[in-house]
């Protein structure tokens, strides 16, 4: 059996997130600057298991992709070694 997979095809996922609707703004805050707003647009985002999969695929090493900070994702990197 073969699992059909929802991920957009490419990098098309970029233009159906909500962070493309949305602004950088929240997603690569000032250092020190709360994360808390663009964490919960992520939580509301159909794309952001897609988004995570490629920060993590990617080493994105800067602002919230997936619903994770920069620590988040380094930690979750850590953990799956």
């Amino acid at each position: 059996m073969q699992l059909e997979t929802l991920t957009p095809a490419g990098l098309a996922w970029q233009t159906q997130a909500l962070c493309a609707q949305t602004g950088a703004d929240f997603f690569f805050p000032e250092p020190g600057s709360s994360v808390r707003e663009a964490k919960r647009i992520c939580g509301m985002c159909e794309m952001r298991s897609v988004c995570l999969d490629y920060a993590l695929d990617n080493d994105e090493r800067f602002g919230v992709w997936g619903g994770l900070s920069e620590k988040e994702r380094l930690a979750l990197r850590r953990t799956a070694r």
